[in-house]
């Protein structure tokens, strides 16, 4: 398969009529619309957003390549467009983008598909072709200029020849996180400039379809440095000893030249595998304070959430056998033990992750165990996420204590130093001051919840059902969840789990009933999408929400807030519970008032549905 299969001359726009990056993505994606490439215009988009919201694919040299890879995506395709006055594009030399390539991958899409978008990413670092693309006048241009592109690639690998060791030899990692173009691209880059510097690469690439050409322990070995070009965690333990340079994917495409004079003059710090502060380490010290904080709660909260999901299900449903089959029958006495056991995990995990993301592996041990150790001390969740923090830094600290330990004793950090030291710090903290402190605090929390009238109540309700809304899935979402795990795990009482529930089923619920009595106010994509969100919504998954978010920030996410926080109070209201962490309407057989549950989700989505409705313009 060649580039040209994927580069499809009817998708091509010469001439584009956006001038905003938003206005571009939406013309391209319309050209994917229109020629049945993408069947689903919001999931595509959201996944484009995504994209783009972990760093701006504006490459620089006035090339944009936006990409997604999603199951709304038939077949794999490239839209090719070109914009005369050029369009700001948030590229990474701050200049406009002239050069346009939206790449769609289907979700299960094979490796020759991906090997051929790896070809056009590479073909894109070319000067020449560039040079060419800029001037070309129509669509068979276009194609013409990449099959001249591809003959001259093919040749010139057929003419490769080994190193033969007489010049400088290193070794690169590049690595993107959806692993489509900039991998691809940052190696190319590598071994061009490396090839006019008379420096001999080894490039390995993990890309989509995993990782390819793999460094051989000889390679590392003989390489004068390792060169780390990734926006994703790349596995450094191999390169132990080695002088390891880590750079984010970019600079693999941008400053290839500087990484191969510091890679051959081994100016980069020398990486063992379980001690010394990674560069990446040092490079999150600078980022924010509070970023860092939510990176690393993320990070214990996902590792927690299939405990909490598979635990707080079955445990649930064990709830259900008890009453029908009483407390001695067998299946609720299995379900209740399997449920309660993975339960019995939650708050060590979260801390032992929450650890690791701050001290990588080192960090883990004195995590868990700060986190089982509130657990037995009564300290609930708040004291396991301080844990979790504590341990984290703890290490963190042991690591730069230690990181001019002699050589010699480099093996005593991670089988003595950092467990021993990590584990009694941790331990004594929480056995002397953490635990007492929250235990009390948790204590004082729990009686005051218990002691609320029922306007308090309803109030909580509906700030947590609220909050759900506000970014659905974001650190907002994650904390009303988080407080009403924390109530849930400690009490088993599942009020506010109805809450936020609720709260959280309600967009995608309400824009799905909004594109059925609004047509005039979505477009025939939207509104098809808007179908699948009543199934994303019954499913209590608020995310399917965020494409229409993104499209119209205000209308939808005031009107989603309006209606959860009117659910989330309702369910305090009449006193619905739900035992069970996540489920949404599956769940709803363990509910208690499970009718006014129903009606709950009926009265918020309905009132979200006509504030959207009646708010947005119609569509022109």
């Amino acid at each position: 398969m060649k580039i040209n299969d994927v580069l499809l001359k009817e998708l091509m726009i010469m001439d584009l009529t956006a001038t905003t990056k938003e206005a571009v993505l939406d013309e391209m994606i319309a050209s994917l619309i229109g020629h049945g490439i993408v069947t689903d215009e919001q999931t595509f988009k959201a996944g484009i957003l995504a994209r783009e919201n972990e760093s701006s694919t504006g490459l620089g040299d006035g090339i944009a390549m936006p990409h997604a890879k999603n199951a709304a995506v038939q077949k794999p395709a490239v839209v090719f467009a070109k914009s005369k006055a050029g369009v700001d594009y948030d590229s990474l030399d701050g200049q406009p983008a002239h050069l346009f390539f939206m790449i769609a991958a289907p979700e299960g899409a094979n490796n020759v598909h991906l090997n051929v978008l790896a070809s056009l990413s590479r073909q894109l670092i070319n000067p020449e072709v560039l040079s060419q693309l800029k001037a070309a006048q129509n669509a068979e241009d276009v194609q013409a200029i990449f099959s001249a592109a591809e003959e001259t690639a093919d040749k010139e690998k057929s003419q490769e020849i080994e190193s033969v060791g007489e010049r400088p030899f290193v070794v690169a990692v590049t690595a993107c996180p959806t692993g489509i173009a900039h991998t691809y691209m940052a190696e190319d880059a590598l071994k061009r400039k490396a090839a006019e510097l008379g420096v001999d690469i080894r490039v390995e690439t993990n890309g989509s379809e995993g990782a390819k050409n793999i460094l051989t322990d000889e390679e590392i070995q003989r390489a004068s440095a390792v060169i780390i070009a990734a926006g994703k965690k790349v596995s450094l333990d191999r390169f132990d000893g080695k002088a390891v340079l880590q750079r984010p994917v970019s600079d693999g495409i941008n400053k290839a030249e500087e990484l191969i004079n510091k890679a051959v003059k081994q100016e980069a710090p020398i990486w063992h595998a379980t001690g010394q502060v990674s560069q990446a380490e040092q490079t999150n010290e600078k980022q924010s304070g509070l970023g860092n904080i939510y990176k690393d709660l993320m990070n214990g909260i996902s590792h927690m959430l299939p405990f909490v999901v598979g635990g707080g299900i079955i445990l649930a449903i064990s709830f259900l056998f008890e009453s029908s089959f009483g407390s001695d029958s067998i299946l609720f006495e299995s379900f209740n033990t399997i449920g309660g056991t993975a339960f019995t995990f939650l708050i060590p995990i979260l801390a032992g992750y929450i650890s690791y993301s701050i001290a990588d592996r080192p960090g883990l041990l004195p995590g868990m165990a700060g986190g089982m150790m509130a657990v037995n001390q009564n300290a609930g969740f708040l004291g396991g996420l301080v844990a979790g923090f504590m341990a984290g830094y703890i290490v963190h600290t042991l690591k730069k204590v230690f990181k001019n330990l002699p050589k010699t004793l480099e093996g005593l950090k991670p089988i003595l130093i950092y467990p021993v030291f990590g584990l009694l710090i941790t331990g004594l903290l929480m056995f002397f001051i953490v635990g007492p402190i929250f235990s009390a605090i948790n204590t004082a929390m729990l009686t005051f919840l218990e002691n609320l009238g029922a306007t308090n109540t309803i109030l909580l309700g509906a700030l947590l059902g609220g909050m759900m809304a506000i970014d659905m899935g974001g650190p907002f979402n994650k904390a009303a969840y988080a407080f009403s795990i924390g109530i849930y795990t400690d009490t088993g009482d599942g009020a506010f789990m109805a809450a936020v529930m609720a709260g959280g089923m309600i967009p995608p619920l309400a824009i799905g009933l909004a594109t059925l009595l609004f047509k005039d106010k979505f477009t025939d994509a939207e509104r098809q999408s808007g179908l699948s969100n009543f199934v994303l919504g019954f499913s209590f998954i608020t995310e399917g929400a965020i494409p229409f978010a993104a499209a119209d920030p205000l209308r939808v996410i005031t009107s989603s807030i309006i209606g959860s926080a009117i659910a989330g109070g309702l369910t305090q209201f009449w006193q619905v519970s739900i035992p069970a962490p996540h489920g949404g309407i599956f769940v709803i057989g363990l509910a208690e008032q499970r009718l006014m549950f129903i009606l709950t989700l009926l009265i918020g989505m309905v009132i979200s549905a006509v504030i959207l409705g009646l708010w947005k313009k119609k569509v022109i």
